[in-house]
């Protein structure tokens, strides 16, 4: 990766000099003779290397480090002084510059030292690109699809992203909400901080409240050593709380107490822990009913409702259908290293009339399965559950052998995917194995 070196020193031919001896060595040297200057030049351009004199007309070189350290972290910084002193070394250290130099004395050290310096900075730029390359890929970007219902939830969470405000996502199973709450934590101010997400409604009472608030030592049988907790993991992050719904009551107002003090009690603790952190709250069930039912409180609903935003339902977004569809078979081939399946319009036209219950989640499941069952470069309707598929059986109730035969077709399909392994069919399949020996039976198989 070429190098770009910015030279700040109020000393024109030694500045020159310096230049010419980089410019040999294939850098690219740009040139200013105060801090004022350089910060100029940093501002416009992409800068892997500065070289610095201590003494500038207007500012320090040494506290000049720091600045640019602040502004620019992937950039290094080499200081440069005609008068070296430990002190001075000590401190350009410490503000964070690459190394200390004694004009004169070093000029054999000079390019060896810069070499260092750029290859660091270099890979610190790598690091940085891929960290944002990542960003985009969990950010608003993931979400794909261009209905409108779709567009106003996005352009809301656009907007309440870059806020520190507590978000309420609400919607049907399956419609995306970590996605969003991924993308929301992106957009944000935290989006170097930690993202930390948890499923209220898949762990009981006490193994969540000790999950999310952490532990002492000695609190409960079993608990040998201090334990963070969620709320601590993510602290100067955003903690996502999925089915929020499913929470009890008593550990409700936990989180109330958390929400309004920011403070939080570990179990067996006596001393409230502070934690600096955003809370994103999912739910597919309607809370203020909950509330009105008794189970769940309504002063923590009004907390976490500040921002509401209710995602759409696939079958409310079926323009969207064909992008998504595209996107996990593409997804999905490449996980068993095909790159040439392609969606036919009579495959597409089907998942676009699909009443999608199970929203973005079951069309996902159900291209994996496709791609897995396809024998061709091409998802056909063949490849679909047998209720989605036009056919005999569809319209004539009475064609029972129509529809044992697709049954058989497929089972054969399946068997020669896995090479004759029965276990893992019957799994595809979303029968038993005992089924599957009484189909293979019946129909005269061999697997």
């Amino acid at each position: 990766m070429p190098a770009t070196i910015l030279l700040i020193d109020d000393e024109p031919r030694l500045r020159q000099l310096l230049a010419r001896i980089l410019q040999l060595e294939d850098y690219t040297v740009l040139e200013a003779d105060t801090a004022r200057a350089g910060l100029k030049t940093l501002e416009r351009e992409t800068v892997q290397l500065v070289i610095s004199d201590v003494k500038l007309p207007d500012r320090n070189g040494i506290e000049l480090t720091q600045q640019i350290k602040q502004l620019y972290p992937a950039t290094e910084i080499i200081v440069l002084t005609a008068y070296g002193t430990i002190q001075d070394g000590v401190a350009a250290i410490k503000n964070g510059a690459f190394d200390y130099i004694t004009k004169g004395d070093d000029n054999d050290k000079i390019i060896p030292l810069v070499s260092r310096a750029v290859e660091k900075a270099n890979l610190q730029f790598r690091i940085r690109q891929l960290e944002e390359q990542m960003s985009r890929r969990q950010g608003f970007d993931t979400i794909v699809g261009h209905s409108r219902p779709l567009r106003q939830a996005v352009e809301l969470a656009r907007k309440v992203a870059v806020t520190d405000t507590t978000v309420l996502l609400t919607g049907e199973t399956g419609t995306g909400k970590e996605v969003f709450a991924q993308a929301i934590h992106q957009g944000s101010p935290r989006r170097n901080g930690p993202f930390v997400a948890i499923n209220c409604g898949a762990l009981g009472k006490d193994i969540l409240e000790s999950e999310l608030f952490g532990h002492r030592a000695g609190a409960f049988t079993g608990a040998s050593r201090d334990q963070k907790g969620l709320f601590a993991e993510a602290d100067k992050g955003t903690i996502f709380l999925d089915e929020i719904g499913e929470m009890p009551l008593d550990l409700q107002a936990k989180l109330l107490r958390v929400l309004e003090t920011h403070e939080f009690l570990r179990v067996g603790d006596t001393r409230p822990t502070r934690t600096d952190v955003r809370v994103v709250a999912a739910t597919n069930r309607s809370l203020e009913q909950e509330a009105s039912a008794g189970r769940f409180r309504l002063d923590l609903y009004y907390r976490l409702s500040v921002f509401s935003i209710e995602l759409p339902p696939l079958r409310d977004r079926r323009d969207d259908i064909p992008a998504l569809a595209e996107l996990f078979a593409r997804q999905d081939a490449l996980k068993i290293g095909r790159r040439d399946l392609r969606l036919s319009p009579a495959f597409v036209q089907k998942l676009q009339q699909h009443p999608w219950k199970g929203n973005i989640r079951e069309l996902k499941n159900l291209i994996e399965r496709a791609v897995i069952l396809a024998d061709s470069a091409e998802l056909t309707p063949d490849l679909l559950p047998y209720e989605m598929q036009d056919g005999p059986a569809a319209t004539d109730p009475n064609a029972i052998v129509d529809l044992a035969t697709l049954e058989q077709q497929h089972i054969r399909r399946v068997l020669r995917h896995t090479g004759g392994n029965k276990t893992e069919s019957a799994r595809l399949l979303g029968i038993g194995l005992t089924t599957l020996y009484r189909k293979l039976a019946e129909y005269g198989l061999d697997g």
